[in-house]
């Protein structure tokens, strides 16, 4: 008689189960805790590194931004530095020179001129805009620290791109200037408490002065009164001719 026997098999092959799930939760018991922990870190890196640039980028629009706003508005146009030789009356021989720095803005339709301190004390240094958009002109003498507005004279304020070919025949040498000298006297009349009303470029320039209002004064015949001790005057030139403008206290 043969007698077959499957125990052993059996036995043998649930000896080898058992071994392998004893050894799966060993390989999971022996897995170090902290494989997965760098890839939670990484992506919490990658997290602060997008918010910094992004951070970054905002800035740089915004400084970017605060620059060219300052750029095209504050600095657009050359600026110049000019003279000009002028006689105080026709029988006087020699000849006077003022010098003024200039920026015209084409675009913004003003002209912005900085009178230095005169060599010969033909007047106070000053700040002059032009602006023929608001038809507006204001002097803001640098000696009284005072701000000035009256109505543009354009009958002696030459336009923008004017003004500008003609400083540019002068810096050329295609037209040396030797000019003369012409008079006009304002009267001080009432303060103006918002600049504000006045303009870009005037509120800019008169911000945190007194500023006032000023009448011109007509004389008939051309015949101008000796000014009184409460004057000031401010030479400067917008056209082809130098223009004394004296400022009086009423």
């Amino acid at each position: 008689m043969v007698k077959v026997s499957f125990n052993n098999v059996l036995a043998h092959k649930d000896s080898k189960k058992d071994e392998e799930t004893s050894e799966t939760p060993s390989l999971l018991e022996n897995r170090d805790p902290e494989v997965a922990v760098p890839v939670r870190h990484r992506s919490q890196a990658w997290c602060w590194c997008m918010c910094l640039g992004l951070g970054l980028m905002l800035a740089g629009i915004v400084v970017g931004g605060a620059y060219l706003y300052r750029y095209f508005v504050f600095q657009e146009g050359e600026v110049f530095f000019c003279g000009v030789d002028y006689r105080e009356e026709d029988y006087m021989p020699r000849y006077r020179t003022l010098k003024e720095n200039i920026r015209i803005l084409p675009d913004s339709d003003v002209e912005l001129i900085s009178v230095p301190v005169p060599e010969f004390a033909d007047g106070d240094p000053a700040d002059i805009v032009h602006d023929f958009h608001i038809r507006l002109t204001a002097y803001l003498d640098l000696v009284l620290n005072k701000c000035y507005v009256i109505p543009l004279n354009t009958s002696v304020v030459m336009p923008p791109r004017n003004f500008l070919e003609l400083i540019i025949n002068i810096k050329a040498g295609t037209y040396l200037p030797q000019s003369y000298l012409i008079h006009e006297q304002m009267i001080v009349t009432d303060r103006i408490e918002n600049v504000d009303q006045l303009g870009f470029f005037i509120s800019r320039l008169c911000r945190g002065k007194d500023t006032f209002k000023l009448q011109r004064r007509e004389f008939p015949d051309g015949i101008q009164k000796r000014e009184a001790a409460e004057c000031h005057k401010i030479r400067h030139f917008e056209n082809n001719f130098v223009v004394e403008t004296t400022i009086c206290e009423q």
